[in-house]
Formats: structure tokens, C-alpha cells, sequence
């Protein structure tokens, strides 16, 4: 790996925990916000706050790989595949009319840029190839 591919991981994964963090922080704190801008209000709060927690100690995740991309990569499709969690079928209830263009919907499209980035860190920190001798 060179310094350049670990300045890059290091720097995607960080700015990734300090979006999130606050982002996250924000929405345990939001359901009465939440309730009024997406009615009707959450019937079942423990999904509302699951996510939101789930989400934040994962943050723990991203972070724990900005401290050592090279160990950590294995963790980089793990987190791939986090992001790819919401992304994914919020593609999928959008195309069939379940989700309109609004705050979730946006916060989709925000993890699946993260989803591109982790997938390029993931990348450029490939082992190297060793020459033949």
C-alpha cells in the first residue's frame, strides 16, 4: 500500500465517522422533528431509535479503520456493505413509488456516495504485488 493510498482511506473513513457522528447524534434526538416533516408519526419507535443507534456505533467502525487502513480492510466491505443497507432498497422503494424525493430519501443517496468512496479505499489499499525474482 502506499502513503497515498493510506492518506486517502484514512481521510474517506474519517470524514465519514465525523459526518455521521453528528448527523446520527442529531436524528436521536429528532423524532418529534421527524414526526412533523415525514407524517404520519413513528408507530414504533424502537425501529426509529435501532437505526439511529446501530448507525452511530458504527461510526465506531469507520473510525477503528482510519487508525490502521491496512489491518482494517477487511472491515472496508463491511462498511461497504452498511452503507449499501439503506442505499440499496431505498433505490428499490423509490423506483416502486414508496419513498418520496425528501429527507430519507436523500440520506440514501448521501450513503451510497459513501458506498463508492469505501469501495475506492478499499481498493487503492490492495496489497502490492510482489515481483517475481
Amino acid at each position: 500500500m502506499t502513503p497515498g493510498s493510506k492518506f486517502i482511506a484514512r481521510a474517506v473513513f474519517a470524514l465519514a465517522a465525523l459526518y455521521g457522528i453528528p448527523v446520527l447524534l442529531l436524528g436521536l434526538f429528532g423524532e418529534a422533528q421527524f414526526n412533523a416533516a415525514m407524517p404520519p408519526a413513528i408507530t414504533h419507535p424502537e425501529f426509529y431509535y435501532g437505526f439511529h443507534g446501530v448507525a452511530l456505533v458504527f461510526q465506531l467502525v469507520f473510525v477503528l479503520i482510519t487508525m490502521d487502513p491496512e489491518r482494517y480492510r477487511p472491515l472496508m466491505l463491511v462498511a461497504l456493505l452498511e452503507k449499501l443497507a439503506f442505499f440499496g432498497p431505498a433505490l428499490w422503494l423509490y423506483s416502486g413509488g414508496r419513498l418520496t424525493e425528501g429527507g430519507p430519501f436523500y440520506g440514501a443517496m448521501i450513503d451510497g456516495v459513501w458506498a463508492l468512496l469505501f469501495l475506492l479505499a478499499w481498493w487503492l489499499t490492495r496489497p502490492e504485488k510482489k515481483g517475481v525474482s
